[in-house]
């Protein structure tokens, strides 16, 4: 079957792992995430992922525990390879080949970061999971997203959030927000759409790099946007 998207990038925040929690991992998000990851392989699409670590180290508040912000930015980078640790696990569990690559030396644990070799990783049809931030501190995992997401020259950053889509406000704060179908990146900064750091979004303006925000909690939204489906706000030119 033919689809609009032949390789992703799905980017997934710290705490969409939480579910209903305040804090850590919900293994029942786990399996929403590896079944759906499942439907979109079943279909040839090549997919690459970036996880957030916000789950497990945001809640400790660095500023108020005297953490320096390098050692605390290195703390969340360690926190993503413990999500992309339980994320492929949960995948492999269902059949998935994957494979963790960190940004950070780790060799007991994941790969080396290798641009070519991730690249062959997808054309074999494994799914890879992107680790430990882009290895610097003061850069995002919004950031790592942009950054992997052209250097694999993926066709799209499909960006996993619990509302469906980009609102001309907040839409859990104001009840009159209305939402984006499609969106121009110059109309993001004009209206300061906050829909992920300056510094990854500047990258994927300055490489037509288009950005889908969608509910990654919906059920079989992710198979109807690489259909071609509507889901969601496009981010485009």
């Amino acid at each position: 079957m033919a689809t609009q998207y032949k390789r992703i990038l799905l980017k997934l925040s710290g705490e969409s792992l939480m579910g209903d929690n305040g804090f850590g991992i919900e293994p029942d998000m786990l399996v929403h995430y590896a079944n759906e990851i499942k439907a979109i392989l079943d279909l040839g699409v090549e997919v690459a992922i970036v996880i957030g670590g916000g789950n497990i180290y945001r809640g400790l508040q660095a500023e108020k525990t005297g953490i320096e912000k390098v050692q605390g930015d290195y703390m969340g980078m360690l926190a993503t390879v413990i999500n992309g640790l339980a994320l492929q696990s949960a995948m492999e569990t269902i059949g998935i080949y994957t494979r963790l690559m960190s940004a950070i030396p780790m060799d007991k644990i994941a790969e080396p970061y290798i641009r070519r070799r991730a690249v062959r990783h997808l054309q074999k049809g494994r799914v890879i999971i992107f680790a430990a931030g882009t290895g610097n501190p003061y850069f995002t995992t919004d950031s790592a997203a942009a950054l992997r997401a052209n250097e694999i020259n993926a066709d799209v950053i499909l960006k996993g959030t619990r509302v469906d889509g980009i609102y001309t406000a907040d839409p859990e704060k104001d009840p009159t927000a209305t939402k984006y179908d499609k969106v121009s990146f110059s109309e993001v900064i004009k209206n300061e759409l906050n829909i992920m750091d300056m510094t990854a979004f500047t990258m994927c303006q300055e490489n037509d790099m288009p950005i889908v925000v969608f509910d990654i909690n919906e059920p079989a939204n992710l198979v109807k946007i690489v259909k071609g489906e509507p889901i969601g706000t496009l981010v485009n030119v």
